[in-house]
């Protein structure tokens, strides 16, 4: 087994692929404990955390013969640990919303409600990513994005320079990029 642990990631996913038990076996040990922390950390639910990250590694045993990863293993787990709370959420939001909704009388449209709660969960990360810039930084980022003011005019208004300005620009526009990832910032810049 221990040549397993000195594995590297594309060589353990080879192995795994192939029918290796061990490879799976390693594979487990690494990522176990950080997925189900990391799953516990936005779920706050001990048993939730441990189906989700269950849920994960059974679904690779089961499909190991179709996966070909496009990116590295550990950022497929992660995405894939992500992508089903994200369906605990939005299952959650969805049967709050029916129980609300029946109360009152009113059909469910499933795919308005699914949209909407996308939409109040993709806002409140870019709300909680713009909270998070030093208070320089967002007070530049909020003129310029919420009152669409120029660089020229923010520099007035707070009494910097324009190039000041526009470097606080620039710093918040990586910030959000890495907080965010590359998808998340393009639509939050073409709503």
């Amino acid at each position: 087994m221990a040549e397993y642990s000195t594995c590297n990631e594309p060589e353990l996913m080879k192995r795994f692929v192939s029918g290796d038990d061990h490879a799976f076996r390693e594979i487990y040990q690494r990522y176990d404990k950080p997925l189900y922390l990391y799953a516990y950390h936005k779920l706050g639910n001990k048993e939730d955390s441990r189906d989700v990250v269950q849920d994960v590694f059974a679904w690779m045993l089961n499909n190991r013969a179709e996966m070909d990863l496009k990116v590295t293993l550990s950022g497929y787990l992660y995405r894939s640990v992500l992508n089903r709370i994200y369906n605990i959420f939005k299952h959650r939001k969805v049967l709050e919303k029916y129980t609300e909704l029946s109360v009152e009388g009113n059909p469910v449209e499933e795919e308005q409600t699914d949209y909407r709660i996308r939409e109040k969960e993709i806002r409140a990360m870019i709300e909680s990513t713009i909270a998070e810039m030093p208070p320089k930084m967002r007070e530049v980022y909020e003129l310029k994005s919420k009152q669409y003011m120029t660089a020229k005019e923010i520099a007035a208004y707070t009494g910097t320079s324009e190039g000041t300005v526009n470097t606080q620009l620039k710093r918040a526009m990586r910030h959000l990029r890495l907080r965010l990832g590359l998808v998340f910032f393009i639509a939050m810049l073409f709503p």
